[in-house]
């Protein structure tokens, strides 16, 4: 596992108390409110209040054009064709400007691009088509602010275009009546962090005079759905919307939507932000990786029972289909990376195989960057001797600088720092490991520490229903109003045991007879390095789930480590070690004396090998050995075939006697220093 510093919020404790007493809010809540910088009268009120100012859709440039030129089709019957995308931003966003324009009387279609066969998206095929089907105007949502060659084909093709988008813009706009972007300088805006289904709803209350009210108990469920799967900051205007659109969704949502919740089979009697991002994004998300995502827009537009049901279920299913392709290629790249040690000191994890599915090489170098704490590239190879790869990043490690400097070598490329996507030939794989690694080192020597805010430490005798009550009022959570992350020190685990298929755990621990009962999820017993009797520290979520009438406190983990260990220090000698290979830099503490081979050696030995990461083999031995000497030992063990090590340490029964010091790795080593 990846280790992260917990870096605890900084608070101005009076600041905290005299908004708690002025606006008799809960002391509690005034803390968290000023630990995230929501520390003055106005700005707690408007962030505890259910409303908010609206800012006026006409305070986008364009916005004016944009409806003079859609109100001029409706008048003329012209046809419109919204041109969305597959994910679930795009697929609200279209569902929402369908079903406005539809019953203002319009002719509308939609056309939402193939993940597979279009990519992102407009492109040249799909404007074709669109034209075949008699279309006169096309209006994007969540996409179109850089198709500047795909706009001027569209005006060639005697069509018209409005472009509505949310993301960067260029050094040059697309040709189009209307152009309309949060991010455009010469808006009239002062929040501009809009998801495209924001934009798209701000383009339906211009259109409806701009009276928002009504269309907010319409379509606020959209702009919720979306503007969470989106992750943009859940401030302002988006919190609203999503605090509306979380009470359409519960109390009078649309057909498709209720049963998509119904498919689920959650048991939350309301939903959430956090129920909405992790069970209805991710089945409308897996449509668009897996199948055809213009699925998910029938959902969200149907009004008919029974297809509906038909359709959630087919939703349902790519999801289930989803999680089995990716555990596949999670297996697939686990395999990889225990063969072959070099994964363990690369900057950045470059790993290929053969048919991964494109629609999910993403979620997986994902799963690659929460396990190992740096930048990761999965590439699926496919049958035509084309490549295509998706890179994530940690934060501090520009992945999109990283793989431009390969450019050469790529087909194309793009992306933003933290996540990129990228084309390449098989061929050339190899070469781009070795030169985005070799930039990462020239670059990068020292590699960004990871870390986890720890909003406050809290004693086990403070978990109750009454904190989660006073909690809810910072809810909904989502990007840049993350759920709080509370401390608890110094736990003995009482039991650890497998739920859920085996896919998650249950952890029970104790502190001065408080029993605390928790959840990880996504981790099994064989990647979970702690056993029962350890004292650990864990970083928590605190949530309230029902059952049968009663209520109950629901504790996750977010991460986990053994009580008293040293983060900074484990930085430090780590990056010792990977400069000390770069050539950078010497250390004697690299070098592991016999005394300190063998207080390994015995370690391994009493556990009969060691299933998990080097890294969590360091904090068993911790301080007693440095990162540099348990690198350099299991080298030397496994030169003198004490250990062989694919994926786990296993100890090999050897009855001669060995002299380590005569081995290459620690003579070599022993040479440098």
């Amino acid at each position: 596992m990846s280790y992260k510093k917990w870096v605890n919020a900084e608070i101005d404790k009076a600041k905290a108390s005299a908004l708690s007493e002025k606006l008799n809010i809960d002391a509690f809540v005034a803390f968290l409110l000023v630990s995230r910088g929501i520390d003055d009268e106005l700005a707690v009120s408007e962030f505890l209040s259910d409303g908010c100012r609206f800012s006026s859709p006409f305070s986008f440039k364009d916005m004016d054009k944009a409806v003079e030129r859609i109100n001029r089709a409706l008048d003329n019957g012209e046809s419109i064709c919204i041109y969305g995308d597959y994910d679930c931003d795009g697929v609200t966003s279209t569902a929402l400007l369908y079903t406005f324009l539809s019953s203002l009387g319009g002719f509308v279609s939609y056309y939402i691009p193939n993940r597979i066969t279009d990519g992102y998206g407009m492109n040249f095929n799909a404007i074709d088509k669109i034209k075949q089907a008699g279309t006169d105007l096309i209006i994007t949502v969540d996409n179109g602010i850089s198709a500047l060659e795909e706009a001027e084909y569209i005006y060639s093709k005697g069509m018209e275009l409005v472009v509505t988008d949310h993301h960067q813009i260029g050094e040059s706009l697309p040709r189009a009546e209307a152009v309309i972007n949060p991010h455009r300088i010469d808006n009239e805006l002062e929040f501009r962090d809009f998801a495209g289904v924001g934009v798209a709803f701000k383009l339906a209350c211009a259109l409806y005079n701009g009276d928002v009210e009504d269309l907010v108990e319409y379509f606020a469920d959209y702009v919720a759905i979306g503007t969470i799967g989106d992750m943009v900051p859940l401030l302002n205007e988006n919190r609203t919307l999503v605090k509306a659109g979380l009470k359409l969704i519960n109390d009078n949502s649309k057909i498709g939507i209720t049963k998509l919740k119904e498919i689920t089979n959650s048991k939350a009697e309301n939903f959430s932000s956090l129920d909405v991002a992790f069970q209805i994004c991710p089945r409308i998300n897996a449509v668009g990786r897996m199948d055809d995502a213009s699925k998910a827009v029938e959902l969200l537009v149907c009004e008919d029972i029974e297809e509906a049901e038909k359709t959630a279920l087919k939703l349902n299913q790519e999801n289930a289909h989803r999680h089995e392709v990716e555990e596949k290629i999670d297996d697939d790249i686990y395999s990889i990376i225990s063969k072959d040690k070099t994964y363990q000191t690369d900057r950045v994890i470059v790993v290929a195989g053969h048919n991964y599915h494109k629609g999910v090489i993403g979620i997986c170098a994902s799963h690659l960057v929460e396990m190992y704490g740096k930048p990761a590239i999965v590439i699926g190879i496919a049958e035509n001797g084309k490549a295509t790869g998706s890179a994530r990043s940690v934060d501090g490690f520009n992945i999109f600088d990283a793989i431009s400097s390969c450019a050469d070598i790529l087909n194309h490329f793009g992306g933003h720092p933290l996540a990129a996507g990228m084309g390449l030939n098989v061929k050339d794989i190899a070469a781009f490991r070795k030169r985005i690694n070799d930039f990462a080192k020239q670059n990068y020597p020292v590699m960004p520490m990871q870390s986890l805010k720890i909003d406050c430490k809290l004693s086990p005798f403070y978990l109750t229903l009454d904190l989660i009550n006073n909690l809810s009022s910072l809810e909904p959570y989502g990007t840049d109003n993350t759920q709080p992350i509370f401390a608890l020190y110094n736990l003995t685990v009482t039991n650890i045991s497998a739920i859920g298929d085996g896919k998650h755990l249950k952890i029970d621990a104790v502190k001065k007879g408080k029993a605390v009962h928790m959840v990880k999820f996504k981790t099994t017993l064989d990647e979970f390095p702690y056993e029962v009797g350890d004292n650990l520290d864990f970083a928590v979520k605190l949530s309230k789930n029902e059952f049968k009438g009663r209520e109950y406190i629901s504790i996750q983990i977010a991460d986990a480590r053994k009580t008293g260990i040293d983060i900074d220090k484990y930085y430090e000698e780590k990056n010792d070690y990977l400069l000390f290979k770069l050539g950078r830099k010497n250390k004697t503490q690299l070098y592991p004396q016999r005394d300190i081979c063998v207080y390994i050696y015995k370690y391994l030995k009493s556990k009969k090998g060691y299933k998990y990461t080097v890294d969590d083999l360091y904090f068993e031995l911790a301080p007693k050995v440095t990162f540099g000497q348990l690198q350099y030992a299991l080298a030397a063990f496994e030169e003198v075939g004490l250990i062989s090590r694919k994926g786990s340490i296993k100890i090999i029964d050897v009855k001669t006697k060995t002299n380590l010091e005569d081995t290459n790795v620690l003579k070599v080593l022993k040479g440098r220093l």
